[in-house]
């Protein structure tokens, strides 16, 4: 699996950029793509084959900058400050609907949420239509709140490490097919209750563990699995709360 994932990133970051990527550092230090006004009238400037990259060098994005993948209300300076404040390089704004995921792998009809929810249910599944697409009731249980639920309205499908922090630590780098393999790999889903998961949010265990306090030091275990199998990397203020967590745990 490592292999592949290192294959594809080799793949894509050897690809030679198309002249549309081409980005623009001006003496100022301002990363300027297509998408800023002052794109063609940057006369000196250091060329760079990404936004990404030119940032990564100390860069700063045009004010009121609006490129691909931000959001509307989403300010790509925020997304900045936001990376200054957590001691990361700014790569890419996240855009959620860049990790392809829900898919119907089989084309049945139901989607790798509810095959999830049909395959975790400790009894039969009834669905909500005649099609047998969308899962209603069965039983599951939550190891993040240590309940059984019977409706899965009350649950969501959780990404033990989130897309977005994945993104932040390494994902926004990686070709669409990884980001895709990442986002329904069942390795890093887990049926859980909708409040606990929007309790975690984009969280890792540094900031955020389950509830129930008999199985944060499994989740911190499925959680390090995750960074490891993709080859994504902690931040350092991160890594070092998480090693004493691990220790604590008698990993």
């Amino acid at each position: 699996m490592k292999a592949s994932i290192i294959l594809l990133l080799v793949t894509s970051l050897a690809a030679t950029p198309a002249t549309a990527d081409l980005v623009k550092k001006s003496s100022s230090g301002i990363c300027h793509d297509r998408h800023s006004s002052w794109f063609e009238r940057t006369k000196n400037y250091t060329e760079f084959g990404s936004l990404a990259a030119c940032l990564e060098t100390g860069g700063r994005l045009p004010r009121d900058y609006a490129g691909p993948g931000v959001r509307s209300g989403t300010s790509a300076q925020a997304a900045m400050g936001e990376a200054q404040r957590e001691g990361r390089a700014f790569s890419r704004i996240y855009n959620r609907e860049d990790y392809n995921h829900w898919l119907d792998r089989d084309s049945d009809c139901q989607d790798e949420r509810h095959e999830l929810l049909i395959d975790s249910s400790l009894t039969s599944v009834t669905f909500r239509d005649r099609n047998q697409c969308y899962v209603d009731t069965g039983l599951w249980y939550d190891p993040y709140t240590d309940r059984k639920y019977s409706k899965s309205s009350d649950l969501h499908i959780d990404h033990i490490v989130s897309l977005k922090f994945a993104h932040e630590r390494g994902a926004h780098s990686w070709p669409p097919q990884l980001k895709e393999r990442f986002a329904n790999d069942r390795q890093n889903l887990i049926v859980t209750e909708a409040g606990a998961n929007m309790s975690k949010s984009a969280h890792g265990p540094s900031a955020w563990l389950p509830p129930n306090q008999q199985y944060r030091c499994t989740f911190l275990a499925k959680f390090d699995a995750i960074m490891e199998k993709y080859q994504l990397e902690y931040q350092a203020r991160e890594k070092r709360v998480i090693n004493r967590m691990k220790n604590a745990c008698g990993g």
